[in-house]
């Protein structure tokens, strides 16, 4: 179930297979490496990568900073926490079809709800295409500054999609902090900002490490939430897409899985480096 399509995936980036072919294909074939050089020197290809880093990141910091302020702001019992918490859930366990479908709704900019409001109390001139504009000049402090627009959204959806994730995680890591160091503190006289940062953020330190992992692999890899917004279009072509692309729209198998080969690599290049670090970080302390 693992190991042999694995095996056939490597095997299927070393070959010049293509959907006509795919029937006369088998393990052992003609094996050369011009599927990953033509993948790695095609055009676009280090654009996609970029990309993909800037998602990845944006999107794994953005999730894990809300859910942290989410696990912050809900940590005291009050009336009806149950259910706030129970509602927080429902990005994460909605189907990603639903919550695309909602996003691209109130996203449009003929009949969204976002632009009406933002012409209607933020004096918008006029909508904005959050799906479909590459970029957007943005008046700061007298400059002009092009922004991302579509990237920054699927980095967001990506951010309120997943953040329950993190919620989940670092609340039950703050179950278990013992209330009498932050007793001892306050009686000491720490502030509330002190408490946090002497005692419980580095108690939430090693969660926070392990959701960084998990999450920027999944996001790295993830495909249908970048799918349903924007078909890979307005500069928000992350490496998944484009591997998709090149199987179905080229029908060209061999160079899919070799492109998915390449980003498996630098994936778990990054990780085994943020490992490493966060590693010896921990030993440090």
């Amino acid at each position: 179930m693992v190991v042999l399509p694995i095996l056939w995936t490597v095997s299927l980036a070393f070959q010049s297979v293509r959907l006509l072919n795919i029937r006369q294909t088998s393990l052992i074939g003609d094996y050369s490496v011009d599927n990953f050089v033509n993948v790695v020197t095609s055009d676009g290809f280090v654009e996609a990568l970029l990309i993909t880093l800037v998602y990845s990141v944006g999107g794994t910091a953005l999730a894990i900073a809300v859910g942290l302020a989410a696990a912050l702001a809900l940590r005291r019992p009050f009336r009806g926490r149950g259910v706030v918490r129970a509602v927080l859930l429902l990005p994460y366990v909605a189907p990603v079809v639903a919550c695309a479908f909602v996003w691209t709704t109130l996203l449009n900019p003929q009949y969204g709800l976002v632009n009406d409001w933002g012409a209607g109390l933020l004096g918008w001139d006029e909508p904005i295409a959050f799906l479909s504009s590459r970029s957007n000049d943005l008046s700061l402090l007298g400059l002009t500054v092009p922004v991302p627009t579509a990237l920054l959204t699927v980095i967001a959806f990506e951010a309120w999609r997943s953040f329950p994730f993190a919620f989940l995680f670092l609340t039950a890591r703050m179950e278990a902090i013992p209330d009498t160091l932050e007793e001892a503190a306050m009686l000491d006289g720490a502030g509330a900002v002190q408490r946090f940062r002497n005692i419980v953020l580095p108690q939430l330190a090693p969660t926070i490490a392990v959701l960084t992992v998990l999450r920027f692999i999944w996001t790295f890899n993830n495909f249908d939430d970048i799918w349903l917004l924007t078909g890979g279009g307005a500069g928000t072509q992350v490496v998944s897409v484009r591997v998709f692309s090149y199987l179905t729209a080229r029908g060209d198998i061999g160079a899919a899985a070799a492109q998915a080969l390449v980003l498996a690599l630098i994936l778990a290049v990054l990780v085994v480096g943020y490992l490493k670090l966060f590693g010896r970080t921990e030993e440090q302390t």
